[in-house]
């Protein structure tokens, strides 16, 4: 087809019209086209367009500091945003609870999937999972204000079974990242923390009558890529832009190139460092004790990196393959703004390939983080009054891994504890209580759970529980904590116990390592 055209960020935010609805790649803080949407945005800031933009997205994009989906927090700029997780873009989510734009929060594997249908031309994407939740529409439909009035779910029955319809879109202009392009505009991602789902959106701007822009560090020649790693091929693409500001194509915002993320080199494991006995590493230990070999673990955010840790300190991180939602098989799932890549992963899957995998039940072990639990089960942690985080892949994940753990601590909000003679001892308590009598968002189902009879325990400092058909049961108290004072009277509702719940492991409460490669 002949050599692309290689333009400035600028020219290609010229390509962005009034009213299109445009979708970019990005995984927290790594994969963003940061040069295109900056460019976008400076556009609007001094022209005025583009204008009543339709934003769409898989998983967050930004660090909190301006950079992804904040380049579209604008009034006047964008119309409506439909998104996997909102967390790193807090303008955009207070515009969205201010009523100044449409805005959508709809489970990130689905969305990313959503691209494939898009491209095939195909009704949409149906699956179970959503069923239930927010973004049922029968509870809220991935809705999160009350300017928001389309369906852009539905629920279908097919075949005797219940299924939630996630309806397509046409894109008119998609961003992506990549690394090398060639003169025909032939794409590789070898220096990203993983391919995301570039692959697949531009297939669906390509086949929705759109452009495709790719942002690289550099155009080599022809024939000098490997087609292997040619992740977008040029007949997809329509313009390359090469990278002026090297930090706008930093594998990850404010970190330096990491090669073990990309698969360049392997580092010891014995480099990494371990976190001081707290409330989080003695949930981590806690946590860690239910891994078994040769399973499949996804880690969340948060809290639950403290799994990984703990478990390569126990020297059995090597017992089981952790991945991330990202892509990343095996290796060790990092944290922060490097979220969403592994350092020495075995295998980089395309994002939507890891979620149909996890949709399908291929997770055995899930451990994900803990901001809100009720009484039926349920877990919140996408929207908290005038904040909206996102679900993010939470959904997709917590609704099919044959076991699910949520991690957290009892309380938030100043909680302080301290581990003295193999006790906890609370030394302030948090102001916020974390199990209500009813969640604020509906992000993981109780009641879905008991019905697929998924096994679910919740995992924290000081206290553990189980759910069961009738409630959710307390299991365990830490040692050195009142079940009375400390437990059931800072709940919103009273849990249900079987008993005389058992001490948790004393191990967890000590200096020394647990023996768990013993165990």
């Amino acid at each position: 087809m002949g050599n692309k055209p290689i333009i400035t960020a600028a020219e290609a935010a010229s390509w962005v019209k009034d009213n299109d609805t445009i979708t970019s790649s990005g995984f927290v803080a790594s994969c963003m086209p940061e040069a295109l949407t900056s460019a976008l945005e400076k556009r609007f800031l001094d022209t005025g367009s583009p204008k009543n933009l339709t934003f769409f997205y898989a998983a967050a994009q930004g660090n909190r500091d301006g950079s992804g989906a904040e380049h579209f927090a604008h009034e006047g700029m964008t119309k409506r945003v439909i998104g996997g997780h909102w967390n790193m873009a807090p303008n955009l989510g207070k515009m969205a609870i201010e009523n100044k734009i449409e805005a959508y929060n709809l489970p990130q594997g689905t969305l990313s999937q959503l691209y494939r249908d898009i491209a095939g031309h195909k009704v949409g994407t149906i699956t179970h999972v959503g069923l239930n939740t927010f973004a049922d529409p029968r509870i809220e439909g991935g809705k999160l204000n009350s300017v928001t009035k389309e369906d852009i779910v539905e629920v279908v029955n097919i075949g005797g079974q219940e299924r939630l319809l996630y309806k397509p879109l046409s894109f008119n202009v998609g961003f992506i990242r990549g690394t090398y392009a060639d003169e025909n505009g032939n794409v590789t991602l070898e220096r990203e923390v993983c391919p995301l789902e570039a692959t697949s959106i531009a297939q669906a701007v390509r086949n929705s009558g759109g452009k495709v822009i790719v942002q690289v560090e550099k155009v080599v020649t022809n024939g000098s890529l490997d087609p292997k790693l040619v992740k977008i091929p040029g007949i997809y693409v329509d313009a390359i832009v090469v990278v002026e500001n090297k930090a706008d194509h930093a594998q990850c915002v404010g970190c330096e190139y990491d090669g073990a993320m990309s698969g360049d080199f392997r580092i010891p494991l014995s480099s990494m460092s371990f976190p001081p006995l707290d409330a989080k590493k003695i949930i981590g230990r806690r946590a860690a004790m239910e891994l078994t070999s040769n399973t499949v673990v996804n880690l969340g955010i948060g809290i639950p990196e403290y799994i990984s840790m703990v478990a390569n300190e126990e020297g059995v991180g090597d017992y089981m393959t952790l991945t991330v939602e990202a892509g990343p098989v095996g290796g060790v799932p990092q944290g922060g703004p490097r979220f969403g890549g592994s350092v020495n992963a075995e295998a980089l899957l395309d994002q939507p390939y890891q979620f149909d995998f996890y949709d399908g039940g291929g997770v055995d072990l899930a451990f994900l983080g803990l901001a809100q639990a009720d009484k039926n089960g349920n877990i919140n942690v996408s929207k908290f009054g005038p904040r909206i985080a996102g679900c993010g892949g939470f959904v997709n994940i917590t609704q099919n891994a044959k076991r699910v753990f949520f991690c957290g601590t009892f309380t938030a909000d100043g909680l302080k504890t301290k581990v003295a003679d193999g006790k906890l001892v609370v030394t302030q308590e948090g102001k916020e209580r974390k199990f209500i009598e009813q969640v604020e968002q509906i992000t993981f189902s109780g009641a879905y759970a008991i019905k697929t009879k998924q096994p679910v325990l919740y995992i924290t400092e000081r206290a553990v529980f189980e759910l069961r058909a009738d409630g959710v049961y307390l299991i365990e108290v830490a040692p050195g904590i009142d079940m009375k004072t400390q437990v059931t009277d800072l709940m919103g509702f009273v849990p249900k116990v079987d008993g005389t719940p058992k001490l948790m492991d004393s191990r967890i409460f000590s200096d020394a390592l647990m023996g768990l490669k013993k165990d």
